[in-house]
């Protein structure tokens, strides 16, 4: 699991394939992340188990709420479209609107969300 620095505190995982596939893969991120000095990641969909964006997993819910514990403000690069799940589409609706937790299309839209 390797975390480049970007700048402003912003942190990207740039570890391919799935890097976390369970929540304490989550919690080892989360961890490496804050023992970095950093408050904000960008991490990729690609990056994330596809059970994350099944929201009857209960997965994405608790590994956010370890982000939030720890102040770590989160984006998540993806095609967030192709997911039907109209719960899904809320959360993402309302994790954005709060801005802690941001679904963006480009890491560009990543960097712009979290440096708000």
């Amino acid at each position: 699991m390797e975390i480049i620095t970007l700048a402003n505190d912003i942190g990207q995982l740039v570890s391919k394939g799935i890097v976390i596939a369970n929540a304490e893969d989550g919690a080892d991120l989360v961890g490496n992340t804050y023992f970095q000095g950093l408050t904000k990641l960008i991490i990729s969909e690609e990056q994330l188990t596809p059970s994350f964006f099944d929201l009857s997993t209960k997965l994405a819910g608790e590994i956010l709420q370890k982000f939030s514990n720890y102040r770590i403000r989160l984006a998540i690069v993806g095609d967030f479209e192709k997911f039907k799940s109209n719960s899904l589409k809320d959360f993402i609706f309302e994790s954005n609107k709060v801005g802690q937790i941001n679904f963006v299309n480009s890491t560009t839209e990543a960097i712009n969300a979290l440096n708000r």
